[in-house]
């Protein structure tokens, strides 16, 4: 029986090591935008869940209290700040008590943007609103009323609103129903143009 030789190998040539060197090149360009994109999404729906969870946690407060406690939302540059707040002298959350401290803060002002990277309230452009609507100018993500002040009641209810976060290109909103204090979260999916609830 014949057998049969392998001729030994010497290594690679130099066309064949620019060949791989170009597949990993063109493997990982295109890895890097997905990823970029993921870790956005990460990131801002990590934020969408933080925001409803505070909401959660607000509304404990105020039963425990038997008095409502909320966040007032304050602007901070282009984006917003944030601070707990309880009332203090049994007439709801108002912005004079506030000032006056008759309703006293229960925790330091927060930024998103300081816990998660790259995220801010606002709607991206051409992004509607969760009622259809498409801001021309104002792209505002704090909408819970004139005194940007979410209240949650000792009975369990709240102020209704909207609040819209986005990182680079990933919009979030976490609607809050006032007859409940839930907090729903929503993405906005940009192939269907449409908010889809998380």
């Amino acid at each position: 029986m014949p057998r049969t030789r392998f001729a030994s190998s010497r290594g690679v040539t130099l066309l064949e090591l620019l060949l791989a060197m170009a597949l990993a090149v063109v493997v990982a360009t295109t890895a890097v935008p997905v990823t970029a994109e993921a870790l956005d999404d990460v990131q801002t729906r990590a934020a969408a869940r933080y925001l409803g969870s505070l909401i959660v946690q607000g509304r404990m407060h105020a039963v425990g209290r038997g008095a409502c406690v909320g966040f007032r939302f304050s602007p901070a540059g282009t984006d917003y700040q944030f601070v707990e707040y309880a009332d203090g002298n049994g007439n709801g959350l108002r912005s004079a008590d506030i000032a006056s401290t008759a309703d006293p803060q229960l925790s330091p002002p927060f930024r998103l943007r300081n816990e998660f990277r790259g995220v801010t309230f606002g709607l991206l452009a051409g992004v509607p609103d969760l009622d259809d609507r498409v801001e021309q100018v104002d792209g505002d993500g704090v909408r819970i009323g004139t005194s940007r002040i979410l209240s949650l009641g000792p009975d369990g209810t709240a102020t209704s609103g909207s609040l819209y976060l986005h990182g680079r290109r990933v919009q979030y909103a976490v609607r809050i129903l006032g007859a409940t204090a839930r907090a729903r979260l929503f993405r906005f999916e940009r192939g269907s143009s449409r908010w889809v609830a998380q």
